[in-house]
């Protein structure tokens, strides 16, 4: 029997676990003021006039704002120069004002009114009458639509040139919070292989999965894929659930929420015994992964990683490229306050790897018609290099490095 896996019950384990986020710091005021000063000052260097920044990660990135988007617009305007605007509904503004934490003026609009108006009036109130606009690249498309027909004098562009410059480059506190979240997911992950028995459904693990977040200190699992069997050989899973059997295969991929920040943890393994085959693609995979991890370099382009990945694949047989069986996708994405983000650990990207930049590190094996493997775990760059924030799953045998 594969070590750490099966033998223990659901009431058992969320027992074993409680709250690991007693000791963590949230991002500091003057954090989210010195990200508005860096967007002011690429805005600058751009010429862009003013930033749209629609609900959503952007809107809290830079302004400490958390909002989810909806038909209504809510956003803030950035001019290169001046204060924050916040624009929403007149209803919403207590409500708004109780999430601000970078001060800036409300600015409503009724429920008749048009949101998009107001905009073009914000805009002109600022002296600002012609020029580059810049608009989150998140935004809706109706939300552009509107806003560029209300205030067709302008040039509107995609933000990404500054948002994604911006939080590309992580914090010392945005480490801080991503490494206790993936503290988080590994110990959940732990507990749920020991949850394993015949007869369990994915859909029962997941529900643990999901308790168990919250038990150590999360608002729950931001997401979770757990497929036994043939359903592994599916990158992101299937339609219906599966029940474990003896000896089947398992990947479990999941992640939580803490503050914002994400964790996305993936381990593969045998309920039992594993065949040769699956030994044998095991090793194949965690070699990949580990020379993936061995190509990031500082200053070193961003495709090197999925480079190296794929050089120990297609080594061995599999590929090359995205032909199966081998890797059918990136070996890895950034991430932080949203799970996937810039920059991509994908083929001829030339974005440089710099200090600060988080990634997840996941060449899947996919073997078409018999089973998948995904080892993942994410990687930041210091200093000296690349930083594993989970030590990589250990063998097959031992995938949670009891013995190591």
């Amino acid at each position: 029997m594969t070590l750490g896996v099966g033998g223990s019950t659901v009431e058992v384990e969320l027992n074993k676990l409680s709250d690991m986020t007693k000791n963590i710091n949230s991002i500091s005021k003057n954090e989210f003021k010195d990200r508005i000063n860096k967007a002011q000052r690429l805005m600058k260097q751009q010429n862009i006039n003013v930033m749209y920044l629609d609900a959503g990660t952007n809107l809290y990135y830079f302004t400490g704002l958390k909002w989810y988007k909806s038909e209504r617009l809510v956003g803030a305007i950035l001019p290169a120069q001046g204060e924050l605007e916040f624009i929403a509904p007149y209803f919403e503004e207590g409500s708004l004002r109780d999430h601000m934490l970078i001060q800036g003026h409300f600015n409503g609009w009724h429920e008749h009114e048009s949101p998009y108006a107001l905009f073009a009036e914000i805009l002109n109130n600022m002296g600002i009458s012609s020029g580059n606009v810049a608009i989150d690249e998140s935004t809706a498309f109706f939300v552009f639509d509107g806003l560029r027909k209300a205030a067709p004098n302008f040039n509107y562009i995609n933000s990404a040139d500054v948002t994604a410059l911006c939080r590309q480059i992580k914090s010392k506190s945005e480490i801080a919070l991503m490494q206790c979240a993936k503290n988080m997911t590994i110990e959940v992950h732990k507990a749920a292989a020991r949850i394993l028995h015949p007869g369990i459904t994915t859909l029962e693990v997941t529900q643990f999965i999901n308790e168990a977040h919250k038990r150590v200190g999360a608002s729950g699992s931001s997401f979770c894929i757990v497929l036994f069997g043939l359903a592994t050989s599916f990158p992101h899973g299937v339609k219906d659930p599966q029940i474990l059997k003896d000896n089947d295969w398992v990947l479990i991929d999941t992640g939580c929420l803490l503050n914002g920040y994400n964790s996305d943890i993936t381990r593969t393994y045998a309920y039992g015994e594993a065949s040769l085959e699956q030994r044998a693609a095991w090793q194949v995979e965690k070699d990949a992964q580990i020379n993936a991890f061995n190509e990031a370099k500082l200053n070193s382009p961003c495709g090197n990683v999925d480079d190296g990945a794929r050089k120990i694949l297609e080594s061995q047989g599999y590929g090359p490229d995205y032909q199966l069986p081998g890797l059918p996708h990136r070996t890895g994405h950034g991430c932080g306050l949203d799970i996937h983000e810039w920059p991509y650990l994908v083929k001829g990207t030339e974005t440089k790897l710099a200090t600060g930049m988080v990634f997840s590190n996941e060449p899947m094996l996919v073997i078409p018609g018999k089973f998948g493997i995904r080892l993942e775990d994410h990687f930041y760059m210091d200093d000296n290099g690349p930083v594993w924030f989970t030590t990589p799953s250990h063998s097959i045998d031992d995938p949670f490095g009891l013995e190591a």
